[in-house]
């Protein structure tokens, strides 16, 4: 009995020093990214009855089953899944704020709208080099102002495709590192500390690669591998075992980009390439109506000035010139006043008719330009609005998912102290039970 008893007080403090340096372990990671809690499996030794024993009573201490991973599956998807949807939503938001930047500091509309002010000026003295002058350099400052705006689009579309290479690089080493991870998960023991640090970072490399776009997991429930796909369940293969393929962008000529996987098509629907790829879209649509906008100022105006005559009475020559055309490539050709078609054409010098003029203004009112400024910064205010509530409410709902994933996964510093105090009473209490057991044995030895 007392080497039963010796043998129970020894397994139970095995078992407590085992626990004792799992809950060590929590503590110490208690602040580590991507680490989830550790606790231990305990079961009974069981053996059958023998020579001295009654009936068939089991008395063999305990042991180590299983140190467990508390993990949820489920609750890890859902972080990957609204962190990507968040992600998406911030990199477009963050892009459409750019797009606003760049157009409203440019200060198109206002300058439209003083040039067709400083025309509405003219109509008042006709022959008036100051007004004239000035004319001329409401029209420089709008062409300029178109130019800044296309440049300063270009430079926010050259900012999200460099971003976005950068994070179709991040996406392709960490699908390289998973397939290294997968192969080392295939070789390594079930419940072994090796087995559970690597699903650790199988983890926490899948909720970085969630970050840059949506991922879909198939888990082996045998040996923890895992099969990525992106662009949802059905999408493109990313890593399978320790297969990585790689993922590609391209870029058509309108500035918005594409996905592939391995020369496939992929279609991303969350993380921040996705939202790059939409706030290039939008880029596309906002720089491709400036340059409508540019052009239809650019031939009302012209037009106008070839039906007229300048104040010398000679045939009114183009305004503005578009070397390669659209917002971008808008300049100022007419640098004389005089050179201004009010006049009606075939009037005399120094004429004080403004039938041109009028028919100019007109036009513009018809085609209406200004309105049409005014309409693109009114979309891209209201898109901005509409994207960051949006965002909010997606980052509101990825916060509460990781909250859930943590108090879940995560180490609880009250909870590991308190096993701390018990595990380390279990331990003292073993060792009491091996000194009653050696006790024991002495008295016997000594009577014999």
């Amino acid at each position: 009995m007392a080497s039963d008893l010796l043998s129970i007080g020894r397994s139970g403090a095995m078992a407590a020093r085992i626990a004792l340096d799992v809950t060590a372990q929590n503590i110490a990671n208690a602040s580590s990214d991507g680490y989830v809690r550790r606790s231990v499996r305990l079961e009974e030794v069981s053996s059958s009855g023998g020579i001295g024993t009654i009936g068939d009573v089991s008395l063999s201490g305990v042991r180590l089953d299983s140190v467990v991973r508390n993990a949820d599956l489920f609750r890890q998807a859902e972080v990957r899944r609204t962190g990507a949807d968040a992600a998406r939503a911030d990199a477009e938001v963050a892009g459409l704020e750019n797009i606003e930047s760049a157009v409203e500091q440019s200060g198109v509309y206002d300058a439209m709208v003083a040039f067709e002010g400083s025309l509405q000026q003219l109509v008042g003295d006709p022959t008036s080099s100051s007004l004239r002058a000035n004319v001329i350099e409401d029209a420089r400052t709008m062409a300029g102002t178109f130019n800044i705006a296309a440049s300063a689009l270009d430079s926010v579309g050259t900012g999200l495709r460099f971003e976005a290479t950068d994070g179709v690089t991040q996406v392709n080493t960490l699908a390289q590192e998973l397939a290294r991870v997968n192969l080392r998960l295939a070789r390594a023991a079930d419940s072994t500390s090796d087995q559970t640090a690597l699903l650790d970072q199988r983890d926490s490399l899948l909720q970085q690669l969630s970050a840059y776009t949506d991922v879909a997991t198939t888990i082996n429930s045998t040996d923890g591998t895992v099969v990525v796909r992106v662009g949802g369940a059905s999408g493109e293969k990313l890593v399978e075992g320790g297969s990585a393929y790689a993922l590609g962008m391209t870029t058509a000529s309108d500035g918005t980009i594409s996905f592939d996987v391995a020369g496939t098509a992929a279609s991303l629907s969350g993380g921040s390439l996705a939202g790059k790829a939409l706030a290039l879209t939008k880029l596309a649509d906002v720089h491709s109506k400036l340059d409508a906008l540019a052009e239809t100022m650019m031939s009302t105006v012209n037009s106008a000035q070839g039906s007229g005559a300048a104040l010398d009475g000679s045939t009114g020559q183009a305004m503005f010139s578009g070397v390669g055309g659209g917002a971008a490539g808008i300049t100022l050709a007419l640098t004389d006043g005089a050179g201004i078609a009010v006049a009606a054409a075939g009037s005399a010098a120094n004429s004080r008719d403004t039938a041109n003029l009028t028919a100019l203004r007109s036009a513009l009112s018809a085609n209406d330009p200004t309105a049409g400024m005014d309409a693109l910064l009114f979309d891209i205010s209201s898109t901005v609005a509409g994207r960051t509530v949006t965002r909010n409410a997606l980052d509101t709902i990825a916060s509460t998912a990781r909250v859930s994933l943590a108090a879940q996964a995560g180490v609880d510093l009250d909870t590991e102290a308190t096993n701390l105090i018990r595990y380390q009473q279990a331990f003292q209490a073993s060792g009491k039970v091996m000194q009653a057991a050696k006790d024991i044995i002495d008295t016997l030895l000594g009577i014999g």
